[in-house]
């Protein structure tokens, strides 16, 4: 006889709550194996690619692609016993009537799930009809009138769905122009192009639903900027001296490959500047009354994503030597950029460095992650006048900016711990003294 199971949405990553279905890679008929990719998502942190657990025959599709789902919510239905005949159980509103057993119900092993239902925007694509039940049911009520494709699935490679994403497209009213039916980017330019010019005012706005990564963030920055007593210090240096040992160190042999920019040095002061100054690498417990001070310092470095802002970390960075920060500060921003930081890598950091200075800006008022005392803005490095022994010259200058938590770091402690990470700046020797 068939056997049901349902796939869950499961939480990928600690404190999730819900997802968007980005593409469908089964369709109801499909027969997976263990392990196969059969959904993307899109969480607050990452698009993520799900796993199958089971082997067999996927009966149902529980959501739409563009639809929201809650964590513990049903994705679709699988018949792992497809050789045993039968139909699926009856459906109600699209989804499976009658739930299977606790057990079948249970998510990828690891993640945690809670009893919900997925809330839903009306479906773009229609789903294939499931099997014809062994006995009589009621009709299911009629879906709102949709395009009726067939089922079908856009064909595109991933670089020209990101670009349809940026270009607000929707895949599934496309046709590809290459062979088999594949969407080019030329098709997805086509489709962004207006027909015509806008004839009034309203036409030219456009709306997007606040969601993902920009949802996530903006909950977070109102958080923090209304739950922690922000203050911000500046401080202006001479970073010649870093930058003439920065091209010394690149012809090095141990930074052979490596990619060494002026932020690994921001990194590698601020680890050192926080053995002295511990209180902005710890974290204000609310509940508790308490503050938690962090032997270890998991990095954040904020990257500038097509999906937003996010904040990936470098795990026990102190630990490292400038040629390993570099190297992970080169594969982390890199990975950020493409969409593939893992979930588990957006959390849990203990202090973050913005580097504002990519985009030729001399520094901020940056506002603090969620859970840190501190972060620290890093301003583009320009030639400015500046006197050295009395006489004036051209410099490297940088500016710095320091935000930090009011609860936990006093003005002293945080004015000690940016002179500090602008000492070891401006006098790349003054790491000998730590």
């Amino acid at each position: 006889m068939p056997e049901y199971k349902q796939f869950l949405l499961a939480d990928t990553a600690e404190g999730l709550t819900e997802a968007e279905i980005l593409n469908w890679r089964v369709q109801p008929g499909d027969e997976v194996t263990v392990n196969q990719i059969v959904v993307e998502v899109e969480t607050a942190k990452a698009a993520v690619e799900l796993p199958i657990p089971w082997a067999g025959v996927v009966t149902e599709l529980l959501a739409a692609a563009g639809d929201t789902v809650e964590v513990g919510a049903p994705l679709l239905t699988i018949d792992v016993n497809p050789a045993g005949g039968g139909a699926p159980p009856a459906a109600v509103n699209g989804s499976a009537a009658a739930a299977p057993a606790e057990e079948e119900m249970k998510p990828l092993v690891g993640y945690g799930s809670k009893a919900t239902e997925a809330r839903r925007r009306p479906r773009r694509v229609a789903a294939a009809a499931a099997p014809a039940p062994a006995a009589p049911a009621p009709a299911p009520a009629a879906p709102a009138p949709a395009p009726d494709r067939g089922g079908y699935v856009p064909l595109a490679k991933p670089p020209v769905r990101k670009l349809a994403k940026d270009l607000g497209v929707d895949l599934s009213t496309l046709t590809g122009s290459a062979e088999g039916g594949v969407i080019t980017r030329e098709d997805v330019e086509r489709a962004a192009r207006p027909a015509a010019p806008a004839p009034a005012a309203g036409a030219r706005e456009r709306r997007v639903p606040v969601r993902g990564v920009r949802k996530a963030t903006a909950a977070a920055m109102v958080s923090s900027a209304f739950t922690a007593p922000h203050v911000t210090e500046f401080l202006t240096i001479d970073v010649t001296p870093m930058m003439e040992l920065r091209e010394r160190l690149k012809k090095h042999p141990d930074f052979a490959g490596v990619k060494l920019t002026p932020l690994a040095f921001a990194a590698k002061a601020v680890c050192m500047a926080v053995k002295r100054t511990p209180d902005v690498n710890a974290s204000w417990d609310e509940a508790a009354g308490e503050i938690v001070y962090k032997d270890y310092v998991h990095l954040g470095i904020a990257a500038a994503t097509p999906r937003g802002l996010v904040v990936p970390k470098i795990r026990d960075a102190d630990a490292m030597s400038l040629p390993e920060l570099a190297r992970a500060l080169d594969e982390l921003t890199t990975t950020a950029r493409e969409g593939k930081t893992p979930p588990a890598d957006m959390v849990d950091g203990t202090i973050t460095i913005t580097n504002v200075g990519v985009f030729g800006v001399d520094t901020g008022t940056p506002i603090i992650n969620p859970g840190e005392s501190a972060i620290l803005a890093f301003g583009a490095i320009k030639d400015a006048p500046w006197v050295v022994d009395g006489q004036l010259a051209v410099r490297k200058v940088l500016q710095l900016s320091l935000s930090f938590d009011h609860r936990l770091v006093d003005g002293q402690q945080g004015s000690q711990f940016l002179a500090d990470v602008g000492a070891l700046l401006a006098d790349p020797a003054m790491a000998f003294t730590y």
